[in-house]
């Protein structure tokens, strides 16, 4: 009979190599078993697992410890991860654990591409199929904090036009008026700005902003791309050029 989420904070006592930008990785699975496969393979790569099994016990665990990373498995509740993904993704509160940002790769229960388009619309930095091999699932956590610390490094705006990027306070404002965007939006964003009048390929940007070093869906980049345009688009002015056939530009 389960009394209640245990705590599991395991960490290893002398990691022969921290992978780059490794810091407290928050695993919210309901599953024990599951889980435990997963924290004890997490642990051989030296990265530092924290483990929550109910939305609550996340929020428990984020409030101590904040995460550098989230790994969002099955929950028990209706809507599951996706009700916990919108949480993290809502508007900072003073009593929220969650700063909005954190970046949450989230693991599906099928390789569905309506699944997948559902997690990036709650605002999952990445997508991956429980059934995908456990060296994908840290190819991806890697890349995605490798993104993170680049972005959280840089002390300087991006400035197209009457767009401004701060990449310092991760903030962008258009006609001097703030645009809210989630990560991936502001990293596509950012990609796009760096050369405004270059037409990126989408697989040129699932390779640059989502770390795919294979062909992915192509509709990551069409779903992302979509929003941020619709974003912009508020403020006036066309951004985030559909060159068809071929890919995205910016002005």
């Amino acid at each position: 009979m389960r009394t209640g989420p245990a705590t599991v904070d395991l960490f290893p006592r002398r990691p022969a190599l921290e992978p780059a930008g490794a810091g407290v990785v928050l695993v919210v699975e309901s599953d024990p078993g599951a889980a435990q496969v997963l924290l004890r393979q997490l642990i051989a790569d030296g990265f530092r697992p924290v483990l929550a099994r109910t939305a609550e016990h996340a929020r428990v665990q984020a409030a101590r410890r904040p995460p550098r990373l989230v790994v969002l498995g099955s929950l028990d509740s209706p809507r599951g991860a996706l009700e916990m993904l919108q949480e993290i993704r809502a508007p900072v509160r003073p009593s929220a654990p969650w700063t909005g940002k954190t970046p949450v790769i989230v693991l599906g229960a099928y390789a569905s591409e309506l699944e997948m388009l559902r997690a990036f619309e709650a605002g999952a930095d990445d997508y991956l199929a429980r059934s995908a091999p456990y060296l994908e699932l840290r190819a991806r956590m890697r890349a995605l904090l490798r993104r993170v610390d680049c972005m959280a490094a840089p002390a300087h705006r991006l400035v197209v036009g009457s767009l401004q990027i701060d990449l310092d306070a991760y903030a962008v404002s258009l006609y001097g008026l703030p645009v809210d965007l989630r990560r991936m939006e502001l990293e596509l964003l950012i990609h796009l700005a760096g050369d405004p009048e270059r037409v990126f390929t989408k697989q040129e940007l699932l390779c640059a902003v989502w770390g795919y070093r294979s062909r992915g869906s192509t509709r990551t980049v069409d779903s992302h791309a979509s929003r941020l345009r619709r974003k912009l688009q508020t403020r006036g002015g066309r951004w985030v050029i559909n060159v068809w056939g071929i890919g995205y530009r910016l002005i």
